[in-house]
């Protein structure tokens, strides 16, 4: 078997859309197994996140996380992304990590929208100015062509690097959209849950680590709450872990995840709030790569 070598050059192949639709499809087939593997050498991190779905096939998505690397000019994290053969277990690609990685991470939270915000979503709040945040603004204009942006960070800077309006008071500009997503490297809540507003929409991704979220307690009591896999956000996200520990909301407060019935993850009313908490399981890192490989397998 040819093993593909896939870089950057890919991103021109592949749609917005198109991934959403990969990923609705890996959720009809068996449920993914999936396990990640952390190793620590003081600051340093090397994680290996593995996922096998029956009929698409297996990945091992593996990195390391060097903060000194900041200060030598080099990139913070370094990784690539295996893709195996769901039959022979043979490899088939190789694939930029931070490619799959925005991808993956921006698609993920991108479906969420799709079916729970307002249709006549306008105003869109990022909070937090990083990889993400630009990555948010690329796929929410993909299907909210009227998307209009504004961008809070703590620090000022990094927010005017965006090039997007900007805003000073973070619990007006809350009041103020549509949509609201987080992308923070937050321990506590940003976010207050008496700032939010009818009608809204909140995508929380910068949490990954039960030491870390972004909204409190109040804001998930009001909302109604989708995860994209209740594998790997209940008992491993602290956004999650802390309101149901705290007695705000229970396990059944969680409506649906991706793995359910499409039909009850939406909107039932112009009226209620939502939050869906992406959680960003290797399962979805392997459904889009290998939407990744088979666009790049099919290209002129």
């Amino acid at each position: 078997m040819t093993v593909q070598t896939i870089g950057k050059d890919a991103e021109a192949l592949l749609t917005w859309s198109r991934l959403m639709s990969a990923i609705e499809a890996g959720h009809r087939l068996p449920r993914a197994e999936i396990a990640d593997l952390l190793l620590y050498r003081g600051a340093d991190t090397l994680l290996d996140r593995a996922a096998w779905i029956s009929g698409l096939g297996s990945l091992v998505k593996a990195c390391t996380i060097v903060p000194g690397n900041a200060a030598r000019g080099k990139p913070t994290v370094n990784g690539i992304v295996n893709l195996f053969d769901d039959t022979t277990g043979e490899l088939k690609a190789l694939i930029d990590f931070h490619l799959v990685t925005k991808w993956k991470t921006a698609g993920d939270s991108l479906l969420s929208a799709s079916r729970l915000a307002r249709k006549d979503s306008r105003r869109f709040l990022l909070v937090g100015a990083g990889t993400v945040a630009r990555s948010m603004v690329e796929a929410y204009s993909s299907i909210f062509p009227a998307a209009e942006f504004t961008v809070w960070s703590r620090t000022r800077a990094t927010a005017e690097a965006m090039g997007l309006p900007v805003a000073d008071d973070l619990e007006a500009a809350v009041k103020a959209a549509d949509v609201i997503c987080t992308a923070t490297m937050a321990k506590g809540p940003v976010i207050k849950g008496t700032w939010l507003q009818p009608g809204q929409h909140l995508d929380l991704i910068g949490a990954y680590t039960p030491a870390m979220r972004e909204v409190d307690d109040t804001a998930m009591a009001r909302a109604r709450v989708f995860v994209d896999a209740r594998a790997t956000t209940i008992h491993h996200i602290g956004e999650v872990m802390a309101p149901i520990a705290s007695g705000a909301i229970t396990e059944a407060d969680v409506i649906a995840d991706f793995y359910d019935d499409p039909a009850l993850f939406t909107r039932r009313s112009a009226e209620e709030i939502t939050i869906a908490k992406n959680g960003g399981g290797a399962h979805l890192d392997l459904m889009t790569a290998t939407y990744i490989a088979q666009a790049w397998a099919g290209r002129a």
